[in-house]
């Protein structure tokens, strides 16, 4: 059964349960994200991620910690709040979100279905 995000106040949220999720976030990003929140000092702060223009491939994902704010996708998976403006929405549906901690660097990957094109350093995309 599909059910359409509730809006509250201006906030959309998501319930993962009832419709699938507008992005996905690995447990390995999930536990980083969690240790990084657990260092602020604002139980309110979600993980904000969206897409602003430049980048060698046209268009640069950016990660920051956040409030929900008007308008906002707002995806609850396990504890984390996953912010999402509604322009960034477009570009980062169907993406996952993960977290390598190998040898070979570390750091959030993008995993993005919409991506054409992706430079080499994983942090810019075109479609």
């Amino acid at each position: 059964m599909n059910q359409t995000p509730t809006e509250t106040s201006g906030v959309i949220v998501t319930d993962p349960s009832k419709m699938p999720p507008l992005v996905q976030v690995s447990p390995k990003a999930l536990k980083e994200i969690r240790r990084f929140l657990a260092q602020q000092d604002n139980p309110n702060l979600g993980i904000r991620l969206a897409i602003k223009g430049g980048g060698c491939s046209g268009l640069s994902y950016h990660m920051d910690y956040d409030e929900p704010k008007e308008r906002d996708h707002v995806l609850k998976q396990d504890g984390i709040s996953v912010l999402i403006d509604r322009k960034s929405a477009i570009y980062l549906k169907g993406m996952t979100l993960d977290f390598n901690d190998g040898l070979n660097g570390r750091g959030f990957k993008f995993i993005n279905p919409n991506a054409s094109n992706t430079c080499g350093c994983g942090e810019s995309f075109s479609v």
